[in-house]
């Protein structure tokens, strides 16, 4: 088996998909499967489909016409923020796109024109995590602005949390995802289909709220790929966390000092790695390193410690034979970059047998 490779178990990733599923049906909220993190992946996004997720969501166009291509039966949405020079290709292949533009919903309006399509349009809002999104106070005269343009349908509301400054959804900006929902709807007469209250970091308040209120959508792609929600990276009662793993090949297995020896600079990335003096150790190189995935991110088995990394080798201790091969465990930051690594296979396993990815 080549190596470095993931190995993802598909039986694994329904399970998690299905779980959720159920448990916020019960809070009357459905599931939007976010399939970025395994470049949309046809294979992934249908286990995802099969446990019962309402539809599909994407940050890359580029992944949503692969799943097109692979004729994967289900919504598709766009979910971060078109650009101008891609409006063209979003309203042919993605159902619904999240927006913040007015510019850029009056280009996907004349593709859609051209197309002879309708586009649906989600209105980000920017609820203290100050990564995209209106203002609440500009909403109700970007809804009017929307409501003009031809081919658009403005299928809801929503926002994103937990991304660039950590804030954590609460009842407080949940309610007033909430009551923003309302007042459009009394404002302009209508009613929005999507409330979407953000990402697998929404889950804790989600599952454990008296009331979500208008919520009915969540966007979950960490949750059910790696098992664990963002804002602690705990596991998530009755989830798998190797649905998705990441193994490596031993090429140097040797007895080394601790202590690196002449004057101490800078390493290859910048940093000044601390020093300590352990005496003899006996120390791994895998055939892994910064270009394949984010050393950060990833957790060796227990009896194991990862030491160092560089561009192509990471260097974990005790010692292992040459030739072996060792399976870490990933975050969303080295599963996204081992992902889109060329340099990494991508094996799903589906009922014990091992298969390539068709799409990579």
């Amino acid at each position: 088996m080549t190596a470095p490779r993931l190995d993802i178990n598909l039986d694994k990733i329904h399970h998690n998909a299905s779980v959720l599923v159920k448990r916020l049906a019960e809070r009357d909220i459905k599931v939007t499967g976010v399939t970025k993190a395994t470049l949309g992946s046809p294979e992934v996004a249908n286990a995802m489909l099969r446990a019962g997720i309402n539809g599909l969501g994407d940050s890359r166009i580029e992944n949503i016409e692969t799943m097109r291509a692979a004729r994967v039966p289900a919504s598709m949405t766009l979910i971060r923020s078109p650009m101008l020079s891609q409006a063209n290709r979003v309203v042919r292949h993605a159902d619904v796109s999240f927006n913040t533009e007015l510019d850029v919903i009056s280009k996907l309006s004349s593709e859609a024109k051209k197309e002879r399509r309708t586009h649906g349009v989600v209105l980000m809002v920017e609820l203290g995590d100050l990564r995209e999104g209106i203002m609440p106070d500009d909403l109700e005269h970007t809804v009017r602005e929307v409501l003009r343009f031809p081919n658009i349908t403005l299928k809801g509301i929503g926002t994103n949390l937990a991304c660039r400054s950590g804030a954590a959804p609460d009842a407080r900006n949940m309610s007033e995802l909430s009551a923003l929902a309302d007042s459009i709807e009394a404002t302009f007469g209508l009613t929005l289909d999507i409330v979407s209250g953000g990402n697998s970091a929404n889950l804790e308040w989600a599952l454990n709220s008296t009331d979500v209120g208008r919520i009915n959508d969540l966007r979950l792609g960490e949750s059910i790929l790696l098992g664990r929600e963002p804002l602690h990276r705990q596991q998530i009662e009755g989830l798998y966390t190797d649905a998705i793993t990441l193994t490596a090949e031993v090429i140097e297995s040797k007895v080394k000092p601790s202590l690196p020896t002449g004057e101490i600079g800078q390493t290859a990335f910048g940093d000044i790695p601390p020093v300590t003096d352990r005496g003899q150790i006996s120390q791994t190189i895998l055939a892994l390193g910064r270009q394949d995935s984010d050393p950060s991110g990833l957790e060796a088995p227990p009896g194991h410690t990862i030491l160092a990394a560089s561009s192509d080798h990471l260097i974990v201790e005790p010692g292992l034979a040459v030739g072996s091969e060792i399976t870490l465990q990933l975050n969303y930051s080295a599963l996204v970059r081992a992902m889109t690594s060329p340099f990494v296979s991508k094996i799903v396993n589906r009922e014990s047998d091992r298969i390539p990815v068709s799409a990579q």
